[in-house]
């Protein structure tokens, strides 16, 4: 006992005086020769960066090689890269402009060869190429926002609106996107005239100049959906047992079974029919992809309507034909970050939470029945699942 004794309290006063010391990570190697230069140094030019390539010294215990600049702004960058690579990419560049890099070999002691410097000249940032191809456009309840981004950059939508005394605000409706063609609509204004701005922005902060614009926001509602009916014509698709038309318009988007879902043995092009309850000139359908329960949820995925057709009429024929029916628009579901099949990013699982929406062409007659005609889904059959629809347009 009195051993045990004498080993506890010396386990005790070793844990006092380590707890005493103040303790710092270091490297486990002590070596404090640096390692020789890297040489060959060879750059190529790319918008807004500049991709180096080098040899390595002949150092056994080199463990990386990293590159050190300056951005326009005065924030200092530093890119590493292993001793198993022999490239490294400097990015974040607004202007084309030549900017000095510094590279040092460093061992695993963290100490670092001298520089060797060198210019790179990138080119032109991909934020002005899409500043060009930038239009702002009135939308129903909003504004439209196109541009082409052809290098797929991470890019950042800056919108100010004028408040009510007629002054430009930053709004919540920044657009956040790699996607090669921008489309998107920014909605929650009243019909009036108001003015508009756009700037483009990337993830190192670097802007475009602004665009501007006076429009005015074509005036919509939505069509209120305690009012929708299910309907059952001739010719329109059984619907899976679990799920009732109504899933579509009760307001719980996602959760199974408060959807709609058709049945996936018909391989033809289906269709279902309904009654939004009111007559109106509709604007745009909202519709609400079902996530299906892969890695997560994942849309633009399995049932979810890839090329669809939106009909509507005033007096639907008995014989459930197309008859008297009006084409309102053909649309095709489009990814926005292009990724494969079944791959989701954050931006595409924004997109599709929030609602697609499509839009119709101005003119079109009045009607209060739809049909959603599917004419091949994501997984390229034709059965397709919804979870939610909003319609929108002018009842009045």
């Amino acid at each position: 006992m009195k051993k045990i004794q004498i080993l506890f309290w010396s386990l005790l006063a070793l844990i006092w005086i380590s707890c005493g010391k103040e303790r710092t990570l270091e490297p486990l190697e002590k070596n404090s020769t640096p390692p020789g230069k890297v040489s060959n140094v060879q750059w190529t030019a790319g918008p807004g960066y500049a991709t180096i390539t080098y040899a390595l010294p002949s150092d056994p215990d080199l463990l990386y090689v990293k590159a050190v600049y300056n951005l326009a702004s005065g924030r200092e960058m530093e890119v590493k890269a292993s001793y198993y690579g022999r490239t490294l990419k400097v990015e974040g560049f607004g202007d084309t402009d030549e900017h000095e890099v510094k590279l040092f070999a460093v061992n695993r002691s963290e100490v670092a060869s001298e520089a060797v410097s060198i210019k790179v000249k990138p080119l032109e940032n991909p934020i002005w190429n899409v500043f060009r191809s930038l239009s702002l456009a009135p939308d129903f309840s909003g504004i439209r926002v196109t541009a082409s981004n052809l290098t797929k950059a991470d890019l950042a939508f800056e919108v100010y609106a004028a408040d009510s005394t007629g002054v430009l605000k930053p709004t919540a409706n920044n657009i956040y996107t790699s996607a090669e063609e921008v489309r998107r609509t920014i909605r929650g204004y009243d019909s009036i005239p108001r003015s508009f701005a756009v700037t483009v922005r990337d993830r190192w902060l670097n802007y475009s100049d602004t665009l501007y614009a006076n429009l005015t926001p074509l005036y919509e509602a939505e069509i209120p959906r305690p009012g929708f009916r299910s309907l059952s014509l001739p010719g329109d698709v059984g619907l899976h047992s679990s799920t009732p038309m109504t899933g579509m318009w009760d307001g719980i988007a996602d959760p199974w079974p408060q959807i709609v879902m058709t049945s996936s043995a018909v391989l033809t092009p289906q269709w279902i029919t309904f009654d939004i309850g009111k007559l109106a000139t509709l604007s745009r359908i909202v519709i609400y992809d079902y996530g299906e329960y892969f890695n997560g949820r994942t849309y633009f995925y399995a049932g979810n309507l890839l090329d669809f057709e939106i009909w509507g009429t005033d007096n639907p024929p008995a014989d459930g034909s197309f008859n008297n029916w009006v084409k309102m628009g053909t649309f095709k579901s489009v990814k926005p970050s292009g990724s494969p099949y079944g791959v989701n990013t954050a931006e595409d699982r924004e997109i599709a939470r929030a609602g697609i929406s499509y839009t119709f062409e101005p003119g079109m007659p009045k009607v209060k029945y739809l049909r959603i005609k599917s004419n091949k889904n994501w997984q390229g059959t034709t059965y397709f699942a919804i979870a939610e629809v909003r319609v929108f347009g002018d009842p009045r």
